[in-house]
C-alpha cells in the first residue's frame, strides 16, 4: 500500500466508556465489548482491517478516519462524542488516537548543480526520500554524497530527462519535484515530465522571464492549463537567499509548507502588527 503512495489511518482506543453511577446497562454493556489498545486500519477506500469490538463505533471511527486523511494532520486525539451523533451516548466516555500512515514524501530533484546538490543535501537530512536526477556523469558520483546522510540519496544519470523523472515520479502520490536544472531545454523536459505525472508539488527554479518562457512554451505545445498553474515558479519562499546552501534553504522551505499546509509567514508576525 505504502510502496504506491496510498495513505491509511490508524485507530487506537486510548480511554473506555465511563460507566454510570447508576451502572447504565448500555454503557457498562459498550465497557465490556471494548478494550484498551484496539486498533482499526482505516484505507483511503474505507476498507476496514482490525476491530474495536462494536460495529457501531468501528462505523464512525471510519468515517473520522477517512475525514482526518482530508486534513494535513499526523496525529490527533479525539473524544469519540466529538465525531458521534449526539444521541448515541454509549461511547462518550471513550478517546480515540488517529495516526496517519504514509511512505516517507519523496523529493525527486532536477539538476545536480550546486543548488540542486545542496536541496539533495538539507532534504535527506530532514527526512525526505530524495532522487537527484542529471545527465551529466561527474555530477552524481557516490563520491559527492559520501556523507551518511548522502548516502540515502538516489543518483540517477538521465540518457533522457523527461524518461528518467517519469520512472522516479511514478504516480505522483507524496512526491515533490524541484527543477533546478542548467538550462531552458532541460527545464522544458523535466517540467512537461512532471505536470504530465501529477506529483504533489513541481518548482522551477530560475527568473520570472525565464520561467515564464518555458511555461508559455508548455502552453503552445498543449499542457494542461490548470497543472502549469500549480507550478511553483520561481520556485521557494523569498527569504531574499544568495548562496546555493540559502537557496536550497528556500525551496525546501516552500516544499514543507505546502506538505503541511502550512502559509509561509513569519511566526511572530501577529506580534509586530498587534495593536
Amino acid at each position: 500500500m505504502l510502496r504506491d503512495g496510498s495513505t491509511a489511518v490508524l485507530a487506537t482506543l486510548m480511554e473506555l466508556p465511563r460507566a454510570s453511577d447508576a451502572g447504565d446497562s448500555a454503557v457498562n454493556h459498550a465497557h465490556g465489548a471494548l478494550s484498551v489498545g484496539a486498533k482499526l486500519l482505516v484505507t483511503e477506500s474505507g476498507d476496514e482491517v482490525g476491530d474495536f469490538g462494536e460495529s457501531e463505533l468501528n462505523e464512525a471511527v471510519n468515517r473520522q478516519a477517512r475525514a482526518f486523511l482530508n486534513s494535513r494532520e499526523e496525529t490527533k486525539v479525539l473524544k469519540v462524542k466529538e465525531f458521534t451523533p449526539e444521541h448515541d451516548e454509549r461511547f462518550h466516555g471513550a478517546s480515540v488516537l488517529f495516526e496517519r500512515i504514509e511512505a516517507e514524501p519523496q523529493l525527486v530533484i532536477c539538476g545536480a548543480g550546486h543548488v540542486g546538490a545542496s536541496l539533495a543535501r538539507l532534504a535527506a537530512l530532514v527526512g525526505y526520500q530524495v532522487t537527484l536526477i542529471d545527465d551529466r556523469a561527474e555530477f552524481v558520483t557516490r563520491e559527492l554524497f559520501a556523507s551518511q546522510d548522502g548516502q540515502n540519496i538516489e543518483l540517477v544519470l538521465a540518457t533522457s530527462w523527461s524518461a528518467a523523472v517519469r520512472d522516479v515520479i511514478g504516480n505522483g502520490r507524496g512526491v515533490s519535484v524541484a527543477i533546478v536544472t542548467r538550462g531552458h531545454k532541460q527545464d522544458e523536459d523535466c517540467l512537461s515530465a512532471a505536470v504530465s505525472s501529477n506529483p504533489d508539488y513541481v518548482g522551477m527554479i530560475g527568473s520570472k522571464r525565464r520561467t515564464n518562457i518555458v511555461l508559455d512554451k508548455l502552453r503552445e505545445e498543449g499542457a494542461d492549463e490548470e497543472k502549469l498553474c500549480r507550478v511553483r515558479a520561481p520556485i521557494g519562499l523569498d527569504i531574499a537567499a544568495v548562496s546555493p546552501e540559502e537557496v536550497a534553504l528556500a525551496i525546501l522551505a516552500e516544499i514543507v509548507a505546502e506538505r503541511r499546509g502550512g502559509p509561509g509567514g513569519s511566526l511572530s508576525r501577529w506580534r509586530r502588527t498587534a495593536s
